[in-house]
């Protein structure tokens, strides 16, 4: 009994082994034959559709956006004030920006220092005023001039009284009264007493007197010799203040800062990239926002020498500031206009607009105008280069393209309508 139990559960499992081994071969075998050609078609599909999705990515659209149209009559073109433009060759300005800063020009810039030391009596002009050449800032009451004054006067006493000996001392040597020593040695004294004197004048001389006033010098009341007048040098705002009434001041201490604020330096930062580029007499559009107009000039100057922090050039150009609106300080963009670039397809950048992440401009059809995907490459102010999307001699929409747009998004344009 146990045998023939045994004998039916081995015949069962045969058969379900027999059973699995004739589906395996109706079934596997024909799955097998369609994987493989299914694998190498699926291969050549993937490298057509990955090529499909690339020129998918430049066109960015699908056949619906392809026949979107804005339908426009006559009247709705000159309405919505719409202006279309020949696409074809054409001179991409080659433009590098740089950022930058306004410094003070430092050819119009002087630190006035008294040259004397001295009490500060008189403070003229303080923080933000302007000066005209010659004009009196500040007086100081100085001990060291009147000291140089009082030599200079009583040198030219001395040299007075020399020269009357001299006169005196030479018509009597020739009369025979008197010997030719006594001569030769009021002659010396003479010398030596003009020397001194030209000394003490040209000490005056270096504080700024001049000859008139040397000459002046001894008629004026002796409170005037401790008086000393800081000048202003030429025409300027003061920018710098520092001298308070009662200070000691030394002959070195910078008490007033000029600048001339009607003309002020760019300074820009050149990238090693750009150097080649850079050159002198370039012209530059200077911008800084905030409501300043833009300014133009032209690069004046380009440092030799490489910055070992910042790994950039120095270009300068002097702008003038008539306005005072140029503010030393002001951090700038500076765009400089290199050699034009032929380019063999270009549009308007007012032309282009973006749709669906895309740039975009919208062809002439016959119907109306409808919107194509576009690669750009080299821009510049005006126009910007199309390297895939359009041929010369497409016309397309170089003004007005964004009402076109906007109204695309709405699907109606007036009366016309955007399939």
């Amino acid at each position: 009994m146990k045998n023939k139990k045994n004998l039916l559960i081995s015949s069962i499992t045969l058969l379900v082994i027999v059973s699995a081994v004739v589906f395996y071969k109706q079934v596997y075998p024909a799955k097998e034959t369609q994987r493989k050609p299914y694998h190498a078609q699926t291969q050549k599909e993937n490298e057509v559709h990955k090529e499909k999705k690339v020129d998918e990515r430049h066109e960015g659209t699908d056949d619906h956006e392809q026949e979107r149209i804005v339908a426009l009559d006559q009247t709705e073109i000159e309405e919505f004030d719409i202006e279309v433009a020949t696409a074809g060759p054409g001179k991409i300005q080659a433009l590098i920006d740089l950022p930058g800063q306004i410094t003070l020009n430092a050819d119009r810039l002087v630190h006035v220092v008294p040259r004397v030391a001295g009490t500060a009596r008189q403070i003229k002009k303080v923080l933000g005023d302007h000066v005209q050449k010659g004009e009196v800032m500040a007086v100081l009451e100085s001990r060291e001039l009147a000291d140089m004054k009082a030599a200079f006067l009583a040198s030219r006493e001395r040299l007075a009284l020399t020269t009357a000996n001299l006169i005196r001392e030479e018509r009597l040597w020739k009369d025979k009264i008197s010997s030719e020593k006594e001569y030769l040695e009021a002659k010396n004294a003479f010398a030596e007493q003009k020397i001194e004197c030209r000394a003490a004048e040209q000490k005056l001389h270096a504080l700024g007197f001049s000859q008139d006033f040397l000459e002046r010098l001894s008629n004026q009341p002796d409170i005037s010799i401790t008086r000393y007048q800081i000048i202003a040098p030429f025409d300027g705002t003061v920018i710098e203040k520092h001298i308070v009434l009662g200070e000691v001041i030394s002959e070195d201490t910078k008490v007033y800062v000029i600048a001339d604020l009607s003309s002020v330096w760019v300074d820009m930062n050149v990238y090693q990239k750009d150097l080649p580029t850079i050159r002198k007499g370039l012209p530059v559009i200077i911008s800084a926002g905030h409501g300043i107009s833009e300014a133009e000039g032209t690069i004046s100057y380009i440092g030799p020498l490489i910055g070992e922090k910042t790994r950039t050039a120095l270009a300068r150009s002097v702008l003038p500031n008539p306005d005072g609106n140029w503010r030393p300080g002001l951090f700038i963009t500076a765009r400089i206009t290199a050699n034009a670039i032929e380019a063999p397809l270009v549009v308007f950048k007012t032309a282009l607009q973006e749709i669906d992440d895309t740039t975009h401009i919208f062809i002439e059809e016959e119907h109306g105008f409808s919107p194509m995907p576009i690669t750009i490459g080299r821009t510049d102010g005006i126009y910007a280069e199309v390297t895939w999307g359009i041929s010369p001699g497409d016309r397309y929409v170089s003004k007005g393209a964004f009402t076109l747009k906007a109204h695309l998004s709405k699907g109606a344009f007036g009366d016309g309508h955007a399939h």
